[in-house]
């Protein structure tokens, strides 16, 4: 492995007169973006040119405090530096095993000029994929405790292009559906948001480490930009805080094709490196569950004559697991406080330790390990956070006694604690106060109902997947998801991380409910394994489902843990073709969906390694599918292949094709 550490420090000494403007500009690696930022009159503003086209117009900076002076303007350049960072670093677990981290960094120091003289800095990172920027608030006599009311960050867009997006601050986070609108008619919208200009550069602004702080929305200024808008405490107050300090970076992706978007690292790569040390306790893994079954009515979560987490049954799942390749069940509603009916915002009464009366954790655990399975924890917090930390300590000991490794940690509830934004700083100290503990103890951790991802899983790679978008589950009991979704999905959502989607249901018209249905071909569920990435996956159906059907074999071979990935062809909302080379062997698979309409691709073989055949085990479509009519009419082919020959990829209105490359040769 190669890596290359070189700096270039340029320090201006001089202050600069009050009249003075200033400009200093940083460009990529590559030379392909640029960076302007201009201190004319004192106030602070940056721009971002792309190919020289101008992407980012001239857009503010600066903060408004309680009880303090707003930073902003009369501020002076007190020094800057600039270096070159270029290093190569291997994920324990991920899409890509080794990825480079190469940028450009100005790191600018400002000083009041007023009687004041509070220091502060912006730090620009330029990659070849985008920037990265944040403040820091170094330690000084002038500026201790602090409160932020407003962050003034600004993306201001050369014209009102279009963007897809999601609303901020409504109960149901970020599990809705993506809108496409012009950036003018945008609402308050999560991030990431994605954005597509008229020339065809496609733009992803969303924000990494996010430590100690309020998560980023981004308002619309109705004049083809957006203002950063924090997620407040109940009291108003964005961010409390004592120098020294930083911000999360402010991140700018910019690609030529939507699948460069996919292929990005930089938010990965503006997260510290892993801190955790040896994290070869941690094991991707493939699951299954009773939670679809919860979901479709079968089941409840809570106690009663159709509780789902039973004794017996645990152990049916865990005799299926083992008989089927998988490495751990996952039990809803096993311990005890859950209400039987209505559960929104509640939680006081959940016990994280003692188990339901007719469930035992203990003995289901031991079966299952004598099965050479596991079982994954589910901890419903029900948005209580001060119930759950009460016992966290106590809970996770309880796990590492019995062996368990995995915990997935809900959060239903408009507000923490009925008062708390998810994420608001006192959400994001919270989950990242869970994530250590859990690294304690060496559990991994999926967090449902969470904050987005902003890249933390290089830091604590524990940090397995999460939830933070509309899922399978609204499938059983809404209106449903659109084909589109999952065609929107990778480059939206997932552009911040791993999502536990829950793929594979084969009952993809729900007998059991006929109002609601599963808006995809069976085929397209095979192919979701392939196309939405997560080192944890579910197969999510009844297990029933799976019996005598040729195609869960797919699901059993499909790896999560991936040495490369290629994108090879996508178009935003309408479809997706991804490669991808197991970490373990020298297998591929190809994941190909499409949303609403049926379509037709020669897919060129050259991700294919050269010196290998292939036997290509094809999972299509069947000619006669689609999503309304025949959606789990499927064929599997065989054929054999090699690097740079065609494959027709023929996809049903919302469906799919999944393929596993396996070496032979």
């Amino acid at each position: 492995m190669k890596y290359i550490y070189v700096t270039y420090l340029f320090i201006l000494l001089a202050l600069l007169s009050c009249n003075e403007s200033k400009k200093l500009e940083i460009n990529s690696p590559d030379g392909k973006i640029q960076v302007i930022f201009d201190n004319s009159n004192s106030k602070l503003n940056y721009s971002v040119s792309y190919n020289e086209n101008e992407i980012i117009s001239k857009s503010k900076l600066g903060f408004d405090f309680k009880n303090q002076h707003s930073f902003d303007s009369i501020l002076q350049i007190e020094n800057f530096s600039i270096r070159t960072f270029d290093t190569v670093w291997e994920q324990p677990w991920g899409e890509q095993q080794f990825i480079r981290e190469h940028y450009n960094e100005l790191n600018i120091c400002f000083t009041e000029k007023g009687d004041d003289k509070r220091k502060f800095s912006i730090i620009f990172r330029v990659f070849d994929d985008g920037i990265g920027f944040r403040y820091v608030f170094p330690k000084q006599d002038n500026l201790d405790y602090f409160e932020i009311t407003n962050e003034k960050t600004e993306f201001n867009f050369s014209e009102n292009t279009k963007a897809w997006w999601i609303k901020s601050f409504t109960k149901n986070r970020y599990e809705q559906l993506y809108q496409l609108t012009d950036i003018n008619d945008v609402d308050t919208a999560h991030t990431p948001i994605t954005i597509e200009t008229s020339d065809g550069v496609y733009v992803s602004i969303h924000e990494a480490e996010l430590t100690d702080y309020a998560a980023m929305s981004l308002a619309a200024t109705k004049k083809n930009g957006f203002q950063c808008c924090l997620s407040p405490w109940s009291d108003g107050i964005k961010v409390k805080a004592t120098a020294p300090h930083q911000t999360p970076w402010r991140t700018i992706q910019i690609a030529k094709t939507p699948g460069d978007l996919i292929a990005s690292n930089l938010i990965l790569n503006l997260n510290p490196p892993n801190v955790l040390g040896d994290v070869s306790w941690l094991k991707p893994m493939k699951y299954i569950g009773i939670w679809w079954g919860i979901h479709i009515g079968k089941w409840s979560f809570g106690p009663g004559i159709n509780h789902g987490a039973t004794t017996e049954r645990a152990k049916e799942y865990i005799d299926f697991a083992f008989k089927n390749g998988f490495d751990e069940i996952l039990v809803e509603g096993w311990d005890k406080g859950w209400p039987s009916d209505v559960w929104f915002d509640n939680g006081a009464e959940l016990n994280f330790i003692k188990s339901a009366a007719d469930y035992d954790l203990a003995e289901v655990q031991k079966y299952a390990k004598s099965k050479g399975v596991s079982i994954q924890i589910y901890h419903e917090t029900m948005a209580n956070t001060v119930n759950y930390l009460d016992q966290i300590d106590t809970a996770f000991n309880l796990l590492s006694d019995i062996g368990i490794q995995s915990a997935k940690i809900g959060h239903v509830g408009f507000k923490l604690d009925q008062k708390e934004y998810h994420d608001s700083q006192y959400g994001v100290n919270y989950f990242r106060k869970v994530l250590k503990k859990a690294a304690e103890h060496k559990i991994s951790v999926n967090f449902h109902e969470p904050i987005k991802a902003t890249g933390e899983r290089r830091t604590y790679p524990n940090m397995f997947s999460r939830e933070g978008a509309r899922g399978q589950e609204y499938n059983a009991w809404s209106e449903g998801n659109p084909p589109e979704h999952t065609c929107i999905l990778p480059f939206t959502r997932l552009l911040a991380g791993p999502m536990d989607f829950t793929p594979g249901i084969f009952d993809v018209n729900i007998k059991s409910r006929p109002y609601n249905r599963v808006k995809t071909t069976l085929a397209k569920q095979l192919a979701l394994y392939v196309v939405i990435y997560s080192p944890i996956q579910m197969a999510a159906d009844l297990i029933e489902n799976y019996q005598n059907n040729p195609a869960f074999q797919f699901i059993k071979d499909v790896p999560v843990d991936w040495e490369t990935t290629k994108v090879i062809d996508a178009k935003i909302g309408d479809y997706v073709i991804v490669a991808r080379k197991d970490k373990n062997n020298e297998d591929w698979y190809l994941g190909a969906i499409t949303d609403e309409n049926e379509r037709v691709f020669k897919v060129k073989l050259d991700f294919l390694d050269s010196d290998k055949r292939y036997e290509a085990q094809i999972y299509r479509d069947a000619d006669v599918a689609d999503y309304i009519n025949n959606s789990t009419a499927y064929e599997i082919d065989e054929k054999l292949c090699e690097k740079g020959e065609i494959l027709e990829c023929r996809l049903a209105k919302g469906g799919g094709m999944a393929v596993r490359f396996k070496a032979i040769e």
